[in-house]
């Protein structure tokens, strides 16, 4: 038992100053900055002016389009459970048509919100 701790107490004190020098070596480095840095540029200033009133219509244009697919999808969807046999495992066409139903949902939601 002496004996671990002596070793330990040796190796504490081997690596314990090596520690303290990297810390202290680090501290001391000083930030290095770029030499010419560059002006940021306003790229806003190129872009062309997109009007809101615009980006507004094409949305209630898309939500209304895929409200219209929602619908016709969920119709399809509704005729083809009630072909089915509860007892039976659903086909993986539904669970296609029911995937395709929730991206439409969540996109009008998207553009919903704006």
């Amino acid at each position: 038992m002496e004996s671990r701790r002596k070793f330990l107490t040796a190796v504490v004190a081997a690596v314990a100053p090596a520690g303290v020098f990297a810390f202290i070596a680090d501290g001391q480095v000083p930030a290095q900055r770029p030499q010419n840095p560059q002006p940021q540029k306003d790229e806003d200033a190129n872009a062309p002016k997109i009007d809101p009133k615009t980006i507004l219509e094409s949305n209630q244009k898309e939500i209304k389009k895929n409200v219209e697919k929602l619908f016709d999808l969920a119709s399809e969807l509704k005729a083809e459970v009630e072909k089915t046999d509860s007892v039976q495992v659903l086909s993986i066409a539904m669970l296609r048509k029911t995937e395709e139903i929730e991206k439409l949902a969540k996109d009008i939601r998207s553009r919903a919100k704006g």
